[in-house]
């Protein structure tokens, strides 16, 4: 990771309904499980101006995800809480570029307790992304986390693969030690092909990342960091060949392809040193993890000039 972060990438960039409850309609998200359980995907950082356009071009050929129907730019928010090991295993293996790797995420959508949280593996293969997911009921996903079996009720929904996926998350989570570290949270776009999940293009904006050593699933995001700004992250995700018209976007756009790594970006801005052990030892205490952020150069010095990719 080279360079330094800008002092403004730390400014208070202005983000109104990161931190509000989803609309009453939010269940649309929960009638169609959309997720890609294998696919491809490449990255994109642009501008919002160039986003506006590529819009217009993907709308040609997808279709606005019915959980962005009715709101705002079509945009529905997106909150995870990541864990990880007191080392940051799933940070520096992304940050090395370890070919084989997977992150664990806790996935929700809005603040409304009867709504599920989702136990979530990204895992990268290669070039190949895998994902599973558990829907679970959210009042017990501390008790999870803490080793205790689930029971059929607590499960959110009816699907057979998820009391074995479950398992694999928690079989992952105990391998690595992984406590709750870091809360992101964004606005997506997203455009499907109506006809099958093969395709997906999103539009994920207005980034934010901050420290999250308990299970709180609230869309508040107490002093987040953006580690993007304002660009945008275009992501396009396929599940077997790469569409014809997938190049014609990259070419009419002159997109040139990114890491935006959303969990390792927060994480640099906050600060490794601020998410390690101390944090755990925080969260087990019950001492408020705020302490950490107000640590100046002078009580912590490696967290001046603190670099991001």
């Amino acid at each position: 990771m080279k360079g330094n972060v800008h002092a403004e990438a730390r400014a208070p960039l202005f983000l109104p309904n990161i931190a509000a409850p989803m609309a009453s309609n939010s269940p649309t998200l929960m009638k169609h499980d959309r997720m890609q359980r294998q696919r491809f995907e490449q990255k994109y950082l642009i501008t919002e101006d160039k986003a506006l356009r590529m819009r217009d071009f993907v709308r040609s050929y997808l279709e606005l995800d019915p959980a962005g129907a009715g709101r705002p730019e079509g945009s529905y928010a997106v909150h995870s809480i990541y864990l990880d090991s007191d080392r940051l295993d799933t940070y520096w293996w992304t940050i090395n570029g370890d070919r084989t790797r997977f992150k664990l995420r806790l996935r929700f959508y809005d603040n409304r307790p009867e709504q599920p949280v989702f136990f979530e593996v990204k895992r990268r293969v290669d070039r190949v992304i895998f994902k599973r997911r558990a829907a679970m009921r959210k009042e017990h996903a501390a008790a999870i986390l803490a080793g205790q079996p689930a029971a059929a009720t607590w499960f959110a929904r009816p699907d057979p693969r998820a009391p074995e996926n479950l398992d694999y998350f928690l079989t992952l989570a105990r391998r690595i030690e992984a406590h709750p570290k870091v809360h992101v949270g964004y606005f997506r776009e997203a455009y499907v092909d109506p006809r099958n999940d093969a395709v997906r293009v999103t539009f994920d904006r207005r980034v934010g990342a901050c420290v999250a050593p308990w299970l709180r699933f609230s869309t508040e995001m107490k002093h987040p960091v953006f580690p993007f700004g304002r660009l945008v992250i275009c992501e396009i995700k396929f599940t077997n060949r790469f569409p014809n018209w997938f190049r014609d976007l990259v070419e009419a756009f002159d997109l040139m392809q990114s890491g935006a790594a959303k969990y390792c970006m927060g994480v640099a801005m906050i600060g490794e040193q601020r998410l390690g052990h101390r944090l755990t030892r925080f969260a087990t205490e019950g001492i408020d993890p705020d302490t950490l952020l107000r640590l100046t150069e002078e009580d912590c010095p490696e967290a001046a000039g603190r670099a991001v990719a």
